[in-house]
């Protein structure tokens, strides 16, 4: 039986057009998520994303189900799920 600790996913790299990788929370990511979200007007979300009433919903989606966002020509945003030891 796998062990439920992988499947946790409380911090996530990011990575995005000309910055160096963050670590970011959960909270972190879903607060940056729902800000570029913000800035994309709604005809042009994918469709996946148009059936969600709010941004908090579209992010966690995104969290849920991808790891990338489309957010413009020449540009992206990635984050991928990360253990971090201590």
């Amino acid at each position: 039986m796998p062990d439920p600790l992988m499947y946790q996913q409380d911090n996530f790299v990011v990575l995005e057009t000309n910055q160096p990788e963050q670590f970011l929370t959960t909270a972190e990511l879903l607060a940056k998520l729902k800000n570029e979200l913000q800035k994309i007007d709604f005809n042009d979300l994918p469709l996946e994303l148009q059936k969600f009433d709010s941004l908090a919903e579209q992010a966690q989606h995104l969290v849920d189900t991808s790891c990338e966002l489309d957010i413009g020509v020449g540009k992206y945003l990635q984050w991928y799920a990360v253990r971090l030891e201590k």
